[in-house]
């Protein structure tokens, strides 16, 4: 918690006033019991019935004015755990804002919706708590003991003797509980993690009839969560009737010790309901410090895993906001030579805890306004690749240049109103049309969403909708097809108007038809913005000015269509895996050139039609 802390600091006040208060309830709690001692002594036992209702009006004012106190208390100690954790969530929601991807690929995010929500929770329940009553409960003890002094020392030997052995209890119980609470919200963590897989995953489950397997490895979690939550339930709960023994045990005692000193002489009636009350209020007491210890420890585990996602440090550094035009700038010469729009010198890239390197030795550039495809089989690299170039990840060696300029030197907004990116999985997020697509470029009118909307052929579709641009999506666009998210996934990336467009595998979703035109209009943008185009499907990059073959993250091949079915042996064995009838008939059967099987067969996905061929435009149904 002491990490936490700083995050209390607007809310000193609360903070200091709620323990305040009830620091003055618990002397008018110590006090009730010297009154009540004053009314049986000197009241009932002389028969002075006005000593008897002056003490009674004594304790009523007290209790109201305990009552009092307790509502303060509560009040401000409910506006300081409140707004700490909501500072402390923003703060932390902040921080994973900053982190790069590394550090968030290394946290993982359902840990960290965990923290963000759950833990978060608990740590303010904690801090209520804690500022009403661990104050409260070691002052009532200590009072108690206090004043059982003054009222016979003898008796109070056996305060001083029951209240350090109860302290150790407590103590022992607590540092055992603590790790455990850890263990168990790293197992919520683990829950979390598969409850989420398994909903996002609910049409594959049922494709392959796979749901009781899903729920006995779900319950089989549970269970476990479960036996871990039980076990230090279990200790937990050891707290209360250890206490109620000792302390049951001192009463015992007390009481006898107070019997002799009554018939000694030595001690009044009325003192020994006094010591008996002082010990009631110690047992009260240490219920509530066994209940409040338990949470205490819940916080304190909680407080470390959101402390520890707070100390991860970004990875990344960016610099200030310089003078750099945000967009629309003429290409650079540097000597009657173009400076390229992107250039990969040497770059190799891990990720990290990964076995191999994903990128190795990548060198390239691309002049501005060309359009470049990027192709190779799963895992070669691809995807890696492109996010270099806005900075998602850092290379380990080698440099990424921008406009001649390496991207770390880029300051971070800058980048982002320079690069459009449209990652795999298309992400829209709840909300109007409008307001998707205004996250290209907050400032936009109605004209240029439109025009995005067409170059990404996705106006039909909007025009068709409801309400048009203010057609409300639902969470991840999930009241739209797989090619309908596609298509405004690329809008967004287009209302921008950036200098660089990634597609990363972003058609997957649409027809040949659609696909065909989006294309076309793509390389309708001329020489103002640089595009990649990175796919599975030769026929999406056969007319780039420059395609990247990547194999096992090496850069296999570069050049156009035709140099690369020369020199190329892996762009020729995708190629004619997709083109199977434009395979010499000499090398059907035969291993191809990069030394793998023989790849004949087409693809299920794929179609022999000429990429270029002209091709009705429409809105066709997407996968």
């Amino acid at each position: 918690m002491r990490r936490l802390a700083v995050y209390l600091k607007q809310y000193r006040r609360e903070s200091i006033l709620a323990p305040a208060f009830k620091l003055l309830e618990v002397v008018f709690d110590l006090l009730v019991p010297v009154v009540v001692a004053r009314m049986i002594d000197s009241g009932a036992a002389g028969g002075n019935a006005g000593a008897v209702w002056l003490s009674f009006g004594g304790l009523l004012a007290m209790a109201a004015v305990g009552l009092g106190c307790t509502v303060a208390a509560q009040y401000f100690a409910a506006g300081a755990s409140a707004g700490f954790a909501g500072t402390l969530r923003q703060a932390l929601f902040d921080h994973v804002q900053s982190l790069s991807y590394t550090e968030l690929d290394a946290l993982g995010g359902d840990t960290l919706i965990t923290r963000l929500t759950s833990d978060v929770n608990q740590i303010q329940t904690g801090l209520n708590l804690g500022l009403r009553l661990l104050l409260r409960s070691p002052l009532i003890v200590l009072g108690s003991i206090v004043m059982a002094f003054t009222i016979n020392p003898r008796c109070a030997l056996v305060f001083a003797v029951t209240v350090p052995v109860l302290f150790a209890v407590v103590y022992f119980i607590m540092r055992v509980s603590i790790p455990l609470f850890g263990r168990v919200q790293s197992g919520l963590d683990r829950v979390t993690a598969q409850t989420r897989e398994n909903l996002t995953g609910v049409r594959v489950i049922r494709a392959f009839c796979r749901e009781e397997k899903s729920v006995e490895e779900f319950e089989e979690s549970s269970r476990g969560l479960t036996r871990l939550n039980l076990f230090v339930g279990r200790i937990s709960a050891l707290l209360n009737p250890l206490t109620y023994v000792l302390v049951n045990i001192g009463t015992v005692v007390l009481i006898r010790q107070a019997a002799v000193q009554v018939n000694l002489g030595n001690l009044p009636q009325g003192q020994v309901v006094a010591l008996y009350n002082y010990m009631l209020q110690i047992i009260v007491e240490l219920v509530k410090l066994a209940s409040l210890i338990i949470t205490l420890n819940k916080s304190a585990a909680c407080a470390g895993r959101v402390a520890g996602v707070l100390a991860a440090e970004p990875g990344m550094r960016w610099p200030e906001e310089g003078t750099d035009s945000p967009g629309g700038r003429a290409p650079a010469e540097v000597g009657g030579v173009l400076t390229p729009a992107v250039e990969f010198r040497n770059v190799s890239f891990t990720y990290r805890g990964a076995g191999a390197p994903s990128l190795s030795g990548i060198s390239f550039s691309v002049l501005p306004g060309q359009t470049v495809g990027v192709i190779g089989g799963t895992g070669s690299g691809k995807t890696t690749l492109v996010s270099l170039i806005p900075r998602f990840y850092d290379p380990d060696s080698g440099s990424v240049l921008l406009d001649g300029k390496p991207a770390p030197d880029w300051p971070r907004r800058t980048l982002c109103r320079k690069i459009g990116v449209v990652p795999q999985r298309a992400a829209l997020f709840s909300g109007t049309v409008r307001e998707n697509l205004r996250w290209g470029d907050e400032n936009a009118d109605d004209a240029a969403l439109w025009q995005a909307l067409e170059l990404a052929q996705a106006r039909e579709m909007v025009e068709g909708k409801p309400g048009g641009l203010d057609f409300r999506l639902e969470q991840n666009g999930r009241n739209l097809s797989g090619g309908q998210r596609q298509r405004l996934t690329i809008a967004r990336a287009l209302v921008g108007t950036p200098e660089l467009l990634i597609l990363d595998d972003s058609s997957s979703a649409l027809d040949y038809a659609t696909d065909a035109a989006l294309r076309r209009a793509l390389s309708g943008l001329g020489g103002k913005t640089t595009v990649f185009l990175v796919s599975q499907r030769i026929a999406c990059v056969r007319q780039a000015d420059l395609i990247l073959v990547l194999d096992n993250g090496r850069l296999a091949g570069a050049g156009a269509h035709g140099e690369l079915l020369e020199s190329c042996g892996v762009y020729r064995e995708i190629y004619w895996s997709q083109f199977p009838d434009e395979r010499p008939a000499a090398g059907k059967g035969r291993s191809g050139p990069a030394g793998g099987e023989d790849v004949s067969a087409p693809a299920p996905e794929q179609s022999p039609t000429a990429p270029d061929a002209e091709i009705p435009v429409h809105d066709g149904k997407e996968a």
